[in-house]
């Protein structure tokens, strides 16, 4: 892979070889803890005439006084000690300046102008530039470090008028997934009264004279970040009119939890609906909005399938589908005629994952994963005359998307060692060249990545990332973080992490499964590691840490798992079944009560994929392996640090309130188990920089700690 290295490295080189100097212990004291006390009540429910008691039911109330305290007793333990680590604000230090780079977006084109977001480097969100031409001059156009005073405001582009002349955008704060809709007019910068309140999971689909979006009815007061959300529904706002007069377009009065989300054909003759039971499969409608009065149309009913609409080109709709392609393909549909005997293939399936295929300047891009990494491909509209893209290595790549009469279109690239370059593509001349390339303040030529395959319990073929020094000796005394996620057909690809480099730097492995129930293999491969074969993801992972101790990678001694939202739950799971394979344990906002997740905010979303308690087939199958429920007393755990948020309304704080109050009462070996409470935060989405930092600094500094790590920043005195 040729990368150009911008930044002189002479300073690093030195500063590493000061602090290889430095002595360091290999042989860190054991820290004192002493936990808060945690009261328990005798409340048993019965599951099909299966008792199973939960003692720490009232710490799901998150409001209460009473978990309050509790979770400010839990924060003093914790901090109390972090702070007797004794590099960790070195470690904190040498971070901040690694985080320290700009980092840039893709533009979007909007009429005359683009748009991309920038981070100078320290600041604690994004900002929005505007500029017009590719010559222009940037100017800030939304600047949400302005809006909130610890910076916890986070601004997204939803959707632009088909005019150019305005843009929406949405708003969240501390972390919540709570938005709301604002309205800017480009040309002055002037932002409308227009405020769309209660908006969850939408964008901004426009028309001529405004746009549909996806909103709840307003939560109870107090029960915002925790309450059942129903009645996800589709409404149209006419620019300039209040809320309250937004039309309802579409509500199931019958179904209250499911998901209702819309977008517009570029060239504005349909309103594509999508409906969904929860984060799986999802039903299909159109709404032809050239005739007045029309009503939906379905497309594609059932829930068993995933079909996306492309696009709406020369009256057929181009559909990104897994019907009989489970590593899915592109079809045409005529709207008159939807039959599936009237579809025709425009890409065809093939080996490799097509995970989706974007339009701009008149031509067709399709994304594929082959082994977990991109390849890009371009075709005129009817799927004929293919061309790869060449990409700088094996990585992952992102964009190619546009309007029709655009002839410069943007896309991303990044790799384990590739913080991301911007790539500009002249659709005429089929040529790339570079836009924006990071600066880095590290070499990369020092690392390597590869990609290793290893057996599951069953035999099953699982393909691994593995990132590390070059003169890396495998005698099994190298720290190693594994990490993964396993779930909702999402894939993990090769992605950049500054925080990774405080491991690498320290001659660390990083290690990323693929494990079955993500989407880099396809439908088969998500389907294989969810429902009732969950267990296949915890065993994929099992034998991935199996796998690098054998190999002499690390240690069970030197050895991390990691992972965060369903990832916490894998982590969760493998530490009860596995508690002697890890030294070190982070289960990130996880879901770990498997039996009461969907009475929270948009738990009920996940049934499709985990099976619900209230389901007598499924009810064991969620028992055998809920991180909450399987822990037992007396058994010698990993060190742990459970992360979470107070404004976490994805995955409410009560799963890793509970789960870490039993692990305290069920640990009996010295190892610590902590709980780290972030304040004015959520789930990780518009976390501000400051609290990354934070954050990662503690994470690290506990994992170099507890696996005995030698860190080379020196320590100040």
């Amino acid at each position: 892979m040729l990368l150009r290295i911008l930044s002189s490295l002479a300073g690093v080189i030195l500063f590493l070889t000061a602090c290889q100097e430095t002595s360091m212990t290999t042989s860190y004291p054991a820290i004192p803890v002493s936990y808060p006390p945690t009261r328990t009540e005798a409340i048993v429910d019965t599951y099909f005439s299966t008792p199973v008691a939960d003692p720490y039911r009232w710490l799901e109330i998150d409001t209460a006084a009473e978990v309050e305290a509790w979770v400010k007793a839990q924060n003093e333990v914790t901090f109390g000690y972090l702070d007797q680590i004794p590099f960790r604000t070195a470690l904190r230090k040498r971070y901040e300046e690694l985080f320290n780079f700009p980092k840039v977006g893709a533009p979007n084109k909007a009429g005359d102008y683009y748009f991309f977001s920038k981070n100078d480097g320290l600041q604690n969100q994004a900002v929005i530039y505007i500029q017009k031409g590719l010559e222009g001059k940037p100017e800030v156009f939304l600047d949400p470090n302005t809006m909130s005073a610890d910076g916890t405001a986070a601004v997204e582009m939803i959707g632009f008028s088909p005019d150019n002349r305005y843009v929406a955008y949405s708003r969240s704060d501390a972390g919540s997934d709570w938005s709301q809709i604002r309205i800017i007019e480009i040309e002055t910068r002037r932002e409308l009264d227009d405020r769309l309140d209660w908006v969850k999971f939408s964008g901004a689909g426009w028309t001529d004279s405004g746009f549909f979006y996806s909103r709840m009815p307003e939560p109870q007061p107090g029960m915002e970040l925790s309450q059942a959300n129903q009645y996800h529904s589709v409404y149209f706002h006419k620019l300039g009119d209040p809320q309250s007069a937004d039309k309802l377009i579409y509500r199931n009065e019958m179904a209250p939890q499911m998901y209702h989300w819309t977008t517009v054909t570029e060239d504005l003759a349909y309103l594509v609906l999508y409906a969904s039971t929860g984060t799986d499969g999802f039903e299909t409608y159109v709404k032809d909005l050239r005739k007045s009065g029309s009503a939906f149309q379905p497309l594609f009913t059932g829930f068993s399938h995933k079909n996306v609409v492309v696009d709406h080109v020369d009256g057929h709709f181009l559909v990104h589908t897994d019907i009989q392609a489970p590593n899915y393909r592109l079809i045409a549909i005529d709207p008159a005629r939807p039959d599936s005997s009237n579809w025709t293939d425009v890409i065809p399936e093939k080996e490799d994952l097509l995970t989706g295929v974007t339009t701009g300047g008149g031509k067709l891009f399709a994304n594929y994963l082959k082994n977990a990494t991109t390849r890009v491909y371009r075709y005129d509209p009817d799927g004929t005359n293919e061309q790869e893209i060449q990409l700088p290595g094996l990585g992952s790549a992102d964009g190619f998307s546009g309007k029709q009469d655009d002839q410069v279109l943007f896309y991303s690239y990044m790799s384990f060692t590739d913080p991301g370059t911007i790539f500009r593509y002249d659709v005429a001349s089929g040529t790339s060249d570079i836009f924006f390339r990071t600066e880095l303040k590290f070499n990369p030529e020092d690392y390597e990545e590869k990609q290793v395959f290893y057996k599951s319990a069953d035999g099953t073929m699982v393909s691994m990332f593995l990132v590390h020094k070059k003169d890396l000796i495998k005698d099994g005394n190298n720290p190693c973080y594994l990490y993964s996620y396993g779930g909702f057909n999402v894939s993990l690809t090769p992605s950049f992490s500054t925080s990774r480099i405080l491991l690498l730097e320290n001659g660390g492995v990083f290690a990323m499964p693929n494990l079955r129930g993500g989407g880099e293999y396809g439908e088969e491969w998500h389907k294989a590691g969810m429902l009732d074969k969950k267990q296949n993801v915890f065993d994929d992972m099992i034998a991935a840490a199996e796998y690098l101790i054998a190999e002499g990678y690390t240690s069970s001694s030197k050895l991390a798992i990691a992972g965060g939202s369903n990832g916490g739950l894998l982590v969760g799971a493998c530490v009860n079944q596995r508690p002697d394979l890890f030294k070190v344990a982070f289960p990130a906002v996880g879901v770990m009560d498997m039996l009461r997740y969907h009475k929270f905010t948009v738990g009920w979303g996940w049934v499709p994929e985990y099976g619900s308690s209230e389901d007598e087939k499924m009810f064991p199958v969620l028992l055998a392996y809920s991180p909450y429920h399987n822990l037992k007393k007396g058994t010698s755990y990993p060190a742990t640090l459970v992360t979470t948020a107070d404004h976490d309304d994805r995955v409410v704080p009560a799963h890793s309130f509970k789960y870490a109050a039993m692990l305290q009462a069920c640990q009996a070996g010295d190892n610590p188990t902590l709980i780290r409470i972030e304040t004015s935060a959520g789930h990780g989405a518009g976390k501000p920089t400051s609290k990354i930092i934070d954050e990662q600094a503690d994470i690290w500094s506990f994992f170099f700690y507890n696996t005995q790590t030698p860190v080379i920043y020196p320590t100040e005195k």
